[in-house]
């Protein structure tokens, strides 16, 4: 490895710079000698003259957390120092280079010897095992964070900037350019385009990227194009490990796929199931000189109590919907290829969840999905729903390239021409993309609101495509406003364009023959326009007793009997299950046995338990049972509103005070 030799101008007080190992965009990093006792230390600075807040917290951030894993497998780190207008974070020197340098230092691309790879892997485990004990999610796990030295072969993971100590996060949607992590190592849901939470499997898919690296000398994935990575990544299989390097054990190969699974649930669940299979292979491999095939994951067993987030006994539903969004990008000759799909059922039976099951094909078909959520006490704002639908469209339309931009912009002012400013003022992300636009020409209410219906509807076939098919989640709509429910009307009427999918959920038990929903709804249907709709039953008991047996990663005859219990107080609800099922865990009624590797639960003492079987009781219980100031936060994240609370509380710093 070739090291520049440090510009004189750069001057760390109390340290001796020798030279530099690294210059990022956004970070520089040196080797020094620390003046006090002449030890060899590895400095890391912040490239940028006036750091930002957030970058600030990250320096803090990746200090704090690797000085309280001061534990082998993760670098050590000795102080975070003043330095210009940010910090200065002093770390150890162990004489390791990354793996990414290591790898340009041999004859091949890739890790030449198998052996070492092995060794390299299962000490990653090690390491991520560590992470998963101390609650922390790396969140960039690959090979430029991973320090190996060349002499000893001793692993370290590095740069915990962005880790989190949050057992659960939620990726926003956001432009590929700012995602937190590296887009060649990013894991589905780390994308923010997947609906699903993000927990402590993501660094198992980016660990599994790494591996493949590691194995072939190529990333799984590759593209200069962010957004057709993240598609990539959401939606396409890569070439398997042993196709590209047919030195490679098919059974290897395995390992590696079953890591970068698209799913959380179906890849490994611990670190010592991985590393158990990798210590197989490598004992076959010192033994035989090659590694057979075996049933891998028999050793992988979790700890950590996570309801899988799959959806269990909707197989039909989920069916229905993906057949109404192919008959929109596929539509039958004759039809426009504009259908509306109704989702009904009572409160918490899944509504929502299966409707997001739509989102990884909309991906996959290059479409637009977006969502508003009607509520009960805004009725009197105009298109409520639309209007968060659609500012939620213009912040994907943002994370696009420029080119891309450019094309939008072009489209949507041919449509609007001198009218931008109409549309302007309810959906005012919009301006970022074709600018500040003149003021519109004032008409009388009724001229004015027609002019507004066929704006918006024009606006909305712009991004009706073949190319880019558009799905719209209206939830909640037994609240919609009138204005909303005529604006549905005119799409399902009137779009000439097709390639849309409207999917409208709402509480079947609150809407009856004369409510404006319904009214709407006729109407809709004497114009012959294409409505179909998915009724939710409760789930079955065996569903149930299905998604306790994974949880628990148990036989179904196991959890038979708590299963029962469950089912006998929430009728098969899924919110109302999960939450009670969650509560019994937190109540540690159940508990995970070390000592036989298995959950185990009191069956005499839940039955024992005066527990309601009314879902609002039970919440109010569960709420009353959390620390006083966090009660008064979540109140007045109530009174703020659904959409902007975390964020109104997050500025304010009421979070910290929880």
């Amino acid at each position: 490895m070739r090291f520049q030799e440090l510009s004189p101008m750069v001057s760390i007080p109390g340290y001796h710079i020798s030279k530099e190992l690294y210059n990022g965009s956004r970070t520089l990093v040196y080797r020094a000698n620390r003046e006090t006792d002449q030890k060899s230390v590895v400095i890391k600075l912040m490239k940028t003259v006036y750091p930002s807040f957030s970058e600030l917290v990250q320096f803090r951030n990746q200090f704090t957390i690797a000085k309280n894993l001061n534990l082998p497998g993760i670098i050590q780190t000795y102080s975070l120092e003043p330095y210009q207008n940010g910090y200065a974070l002093v770390m150890e020197d162990f004489g390791g280079i990354s793996l990414k340098d290591y790898l340009t230092s041999v004859e091949t691309r890739y890790i030449a010897s198998l052996q070492e790879f092995l060794q390299v892997a299962i000490a990653l485990c090690n390491t991520l095992d560590i992470l998963i004990r101390h609650r922390v999610i790396h969140k960039d796990i690959k090979p430029a964070n991973i320090l190996i030295n060349p002499e000893t072969k001793e692993v370290k993971l590095i740069d915990f900037s962005i880790a989190s100590l949050l057992p659960r996060e939620t990726q926003i949607l956001t432009s590929p350019n700012v995602l937190e992590g590296t887009l060649g190592y990013l894991s589905p849901e780390q994308t923010g385009r997947m609906n699903r939470g993000i927990d402590y499997r993501t660094d198992f898919y980016s660990l599994g990227i790494t591996f493949y690296e590691l194995l072939t000398g190529e990333l799984p994935f590759q593209s200069h194009e962010p957004m057709e990575l993240l598609h990539c990544h959401i939606a396409k299989l890569p070439p398997l490990v042993h196709e590209i390097n047919p030195q490679i054990a098919p059974i290897l190969s395995s390992i590696v796929s079953k890591l970068m699974a698209k799913n959380a649930e179906d890849r490994y669940q611990s670190a010592f199931g991985l590393k158990y299979d990798l210590e197989n292979c490598l004992a076959q491999l010192k033994e035989t000189g090659k590694i057979a095939s075996f049933s891998i994951a028999q050793r992988d067993v979790c700890d950590r109590f996570i309801i899988p987030e799959k959806l269990y006994g909707r197989e039909h539903e989920v069916e229905t919907l993906l057949k109404a969004f192919d008959r929109v990008i596929n539509p039958p000759e004759g039809l426009r290829g504009v259908e509306l799909m109704l989702v009904a059922g009572f409160s918490g039976i899944g509504k929502t969840a299966i409707v997001n099951e739509v989102h990884k094909p909309i991906v996959q078909q290059r479409g637009y999905f977006i969502k508003g959520k009607f509520d009960q006490f805004n009725r009197n704002i105009p298109f409520f729903a639309f209007v968060q639908a659609f500012r939620d469209l213009m912040r994907q339309l943002l994370s696009e390239s420029d080119v891309q931009l450019s094309t939008w912009k072009n489209k949507i002012l041919q449509v609007l021409g001198e009218n931008g400013q109409v549309i302007l003022e309810v959906i005012p992300e919009l301006e970022q993309i074709i600018g500040q636009q003149p003021p519109a020409t004032e008409l009388s209410a009724n001229a004015a609101q027609n002019r507004f219906n066929l704006l918006l509807q024009r606006f909305i076939e712009v991004f009706t495509t073949k190319e880019h098919p558009l799905v719209i989640f209206l939830d909640d709509m037994q609240w919609a406003d009138s204005a909303s429910l005529k604006l549905l009307q005119l799409l399902m009427n009137e779009s000439k364009s097709g390639y849309l999918l409207l999917i409208g959920a709402y509480r079947d038990n609150e809407v009856f023959a004369a409510h404006p929903l319904i009214l709407t709804l006729d109407e809709i249907a004497k114009a012959n326009a294409t409505i179909n709709k998915i009724t939710l039953a409760p789930l079955s008991e065996t569903s149930l007793n299905q998604l306790v047996a994974d949880t628990l990663n148990c036989s179904l005859e196991v959890t038979h009997s708590l299963t029962q219990l469950v089912y006998q107080k929430t009728k098969g609800n899924p919110f109302f299950s999960t939450q009670f099922f969650k509560a019994l865990h937190q109540d540690q009624l159940i508990k995970f046995d070390l000592d036989s590797g298995s959950w185990q639960c009191n069956i005499a003492q839940v039955k024992a338990l005066a527990l309601t079987d009314d879902v609002v009781d039970f919440m109010v219980l569960q709420l009353r049972k959390l620390p006083q100031l966090t009660q008064d936060v979540l109140k007045l994240a109530a009174c703020i509103g659904r959409v902007s609370a975390s964020q109104t509380l997050l500025t304010e710093g009421l979070w910290q005070r929880v």
